[in-house]
């Protein structure tokens, strides 16, 4: 009797390590998580550790082994995924300072740090060829300011690093002892140039960063996601709790992995797989930042969003990014910044319910209170634009702030409903805004397969889809980024023959959520307060720049 098989997906997001164990066809059988940490010294500074997220990595997929009740025997691939952050190592191999207290502990600048603004402005200031390939400008997300920074204020970490790693290659290194890079990390956030196979070698020398290649702290060999990179070292296999049978699959960022576990619904039930079918839907992956994710097989080049990026999610085509860097974060930021937030923290902890369901309820109560038909109407005196933390697409603007418009002194649970309804339909004209711009670039998006934490609140849902006016599509699988990682390792244990063959056998849509018609008019007049909320903090920025 042949031996059952199974793969594990891993997802390393800015707050956990998650892990879940799939078969072959796409079902989750159990999944275990780990908190971990996250250092922020200072405004603006965010740092993590590599020793505390490969724990993190062990602790859930022994977890999700043992739920499972599933041998490490039967394991017969491992797929990576993680945020875009940057890990630094000294030449064995050990965690290395990226903090100028010294503490080698924290080795990661996380993707969210913005400690290199100014070194971005001087990238972007250059006539660049590389940045036609990143939406016209450099986030100071991405690596090269990063490492700018780091080489100017540390310059003892640079010259004793021996590697310069995105956390997924991090992870396929730590577990395979080879160093390959992803052919989606590198492309989306290192400037490497996908479709002629290359990095730009004179744009490094340009920024001041040509000693990087030095020594092997980056390499030259990229390769394609779910590529199979090698075997679990002994070492490796130990602190996981696998084998050394267990084939490692070259890992992705983690939205890009979400990309993957949703879009393969789109061939559901197709006699063939046609890549012109994904042309005209968008993979919207939510969390603390949202990311938006379109392929097509010619390349688009949008100002403002990143891209386009050959090769970076589905093989063969080109990726349009968008993102939203402060999403759920907005979200939450507003809610607790309101004086009500103690008093709904107790009352959803007394209540056993989240703080989402409690405000959800009151804009619910609201509504019928005013008699109105539909809920969005209540936010008509009060707007939110919710870049707190600069606007990645489409202004790519690490500068603009947010804006609460319509505040009183009202700090009932009222106020602090209604704020939060704002700010969440704040998040969807975000949305809309790149859908707008890639349509105007020759996307025809009509739909959105949606996934990540704010797909689970029925009020995110309804106002995504009546706000951008598109067919929200979730997948069958909640899990889908984890899915995504999932589908590498598939590949890489070959149980099937290349990525969208993986994708069509193992994604599912689920539940459909169509947008209310009746309420487009009033989202189209908020939608054009919303733009040019955005359009008149950047003149007064203007005004104000000779002080």
């Amino acid at each position: 009797m042949a031996m059952e098989q199974f793969v594990i997906g891993v997802d390393v997001g800015t707050g956990s390590a998650r892990a879940g164990l799939f078969t072959p066809q796409g079902q989750m059988l159990a999944a275990g998580s780990y908190p971990i940490q996250l250092w922020n010294p200072r405004p603006e500074y965010f740092e993590q550790s590599s020793e505390d997220i490969w724990q993190a990595v062990s602790i859930s997929i022994r977890e999700a082994l043992a739920r499972a009740g599933v041998s490490k025997e039967n394991v017969v691939g491992i797929g990576y995924d993680a945020t875009c952050s940057l890990v630094v190592l000294d030449r064995n191999d050990r965690p290395l300072a990226v903090n100028p207290e010294g503490d080698n502990t924290r080795n990661i600048i996380v993707w969210m740090d913005h400690r290199a603004l100014q070194e971005t402005e001087e990238i972007n200031s250059g006539e660049h060829a590389v940045l036609r390939y990143v939406g016209g400008r450099l986030s100071p997300e991405m690596q090269s300011p990063k490492l700018k920074w780091l080489k100017s204020h540390l310059p003892q970490t640079w010259q004793q690093a021996g590697k310069f790693l995105d956390l997924a290659d991090y992870l396929t290194y730590r577990s395979t002892g080879f160093d390959a890079r992803s052919l989606c990390t590198v492309v989306c956030k290192w400037a490497y140039l996908g479709h002629e196979a290359r990095w730009d070698r004179d744009y490094f020398r340009v920024i001041g960063l040509d000693d990087l290649f030095e020594g092997g702290r980056v390499v030259d060999d990229v390769r394609p996601m779910g590529t199979y990179l090698g075997r679990l070292t002994p070492q490796a296999a130990s602190e996981l709790g696998l084998t050394t049978e267990c084939a490692v699959g070259i890992g992705i960022i983690d939205a890009h992995a979400g990309g993957l576990g949703v879009l393969g619904a789109v061939w559901q039930d197709a006699p063939e797989r046609d890549l012109a079918q994904l042309e005209t839907t968008l993979a919207l992956i939510g969390g603390t930042s949202n990311c938006h994710m379109a392929v097509s097989r010619e390349p688009r080049f949008i100002d403002g969003i990143w891209g386009p990026y050959y090769g970076a999610m589905v093989p063969g085509m080109w990726l349009t990014e968008g993102g939203q860097s402060c999403a759920g974060s907005a979200i939450d930021h507003v809610i607790a910044d309101h004086a009500n937030a103690p008093l709904l923290r107790e009352a959803a902890q007394s209540q056993g319910v989240t703080v989402y369901q409690i405000l959800n309820q009151e804009i619910e109560r609201l509504r019928q209170a005013a008699g109105h038909p539909y809920s969005a109407l209540l936010t008509r005196d009060i707007h939110v634009l919710g870049d707190f933390l600069g606007n990645r697409s489409p202004y790519a603007d690490p500068h603009v702030r947010g804006i609460v418009d319509g505040i009183t002194l009202d700090t009932s649970i009222t106020s602090q409903a209604l704020r939060y309804y704002a700010t969440l339909q704040a998040v969807a004209y975000g949305t809309r805004d790149i859908v707008r711009a890639m349509n105007e670039a020759g996307y025809r998006i009509d739909s959105m397969f949606v996934t990540g934490g704010g797909t689970r609140n029925p009020l995110w849902l309804q106002e995504h889809a009546d706000a951008t006016g598109l067919t929200l599509i979730l997948p069958q699988e909640q899990e889908a980024v984890l899915l995504g990682s999932a589908i590498l390792a598939a590949t890489a244990a070959q149980l099937y023959p290349d990525i969208p063959a993986a994708m069509q056998a193992m994604s599912r849509k689920g539940r459909v959520v169509q947008p209310n018609p009746e309420t487009r008019a009033f989202h189209d007049a908020k939608f054009a307060l919303f733009r040019e909320m955005y359009r008149e903090q950047a003149q007064r920025r203007r005004a104000m720049s000779h002080f």
